[in-house]
């Protein structure tokens, strides 16, 4: 019984044929691996807008009732209404518009990209490659298998 590796006694279809195998178990498991990723990523994006969306059914009466007393607090301290009032809404809609774009970037598409996979599938193209040009270890020296 011959090796699988045993190179000398292979015939060309036959490697050809174990080539187009270990191809195509490669793609199946990357393809996995990137649906798996993909799926991650946006669970993690989906539990961060729910939660958003808690924290504001939340915080909008609270935080009403704080800038109401702000501006009670600024009226006490001897500034007219309309001044009070001019201020607190300054501060809330400066740092609510800080934090729209804090969020707005946490949402956007390039965080939900499979990098990783990505860097995967670009590093077996590399290994493939080197591998088609006669060079079957990858650059620590050991060869991958699929």
């Amino acid at each position: 019984m011959t090796s699988p590796f045993d190179e000398r006694s292979r015939s060309i279809p036959g490697i050809v044929i174990d080539l187009i195998g270990q191809f195509t178990t490669l793609l199946r498991q990357e393809s996995k691996l990137a649906r798996a990723e993909i799926s991650e990523n946006l669970n993690r994006a989906l539990t961060g807008v729910v939660m958003a969306v808690a924290a504001a059914v939340l915080l909008i009466p609270a935080l009403v009732i704080l800038l109401l007393a702000g501006v009670y607090g600024l009226e006490a301290a001897g500034f007219a209404s309309y001044w009070a009032a001019l201020i607190v809404g300054g501060a809330a809609v400066v740092i609510g518009a800080v934090l729209m774009v804090i969020g707005v970037n946490r949402l956007k598409a390039k965080n939900l990209i499979p990098s990783k996979t990505i860097h995967q599938f670009q590093e077996d193209a590399a290994l493939a490659k080197r591998q088609m040009n006669g060079d079957g270890e990858g650059t620590d020296g050991v060869q991958r298998a699929a």
